[in-house]
């Protein structure tokens, strides 16, 4: 249509420490530091589509469930949620979780903010 213009988004994630979790976001999702500013740290895809992922400071802290989450599709849940792990995730619930046909592990970065690892 003419006059329309595309779109693309960009997700924020409110954090104490953005350098620190993107030590953790980067190897997470494979994404890039392009820099950090003041109370910013933004993360980009690695060659690859994909929206920024912003992670920035704020003075509180997290407190009750994300209202928006993260996930992360793998064709292997378990062994992906073992690698998060290992870089300084937890899982919220230790079993795997099944509905509609679907499948994930909800897991929580090294702030506590909750994200799946879902079957693709």
């Amino acid at each position: 249509m003419a006059g329309m213009t595309t779109n693309s988004i960009s997700l924020v994630l409110d954090c104490s420490d953005p350098t620190a979790l993107a030590a953790f976001w980067s190897k997470a999702i494979g994404y890039v530091e392009l820099g950090s500013v003041e109370n910013y740290t933004l993360l980009a895809p690695d060659g690859a589509e994909g929206p920024q992922l912003l992670l920035q400071r704020v003075p509180e802290t997290k407190a009750g469930k994300n209202r928006m989450h993260l996930d992360i599709h793998t064709p292997d849940i378990r062994a992906e949620a073992s690698r998060l792990e290992g870089l300084g995730a937890t899982r919220v619930t230790a079993d795997v979780m099944e509905e509609h046909g679907h499948a994930w592990v909800l897991m929580a970065d090294p702030e506590g903010n909750e994200f799946c690892v879902c079957d693709s």
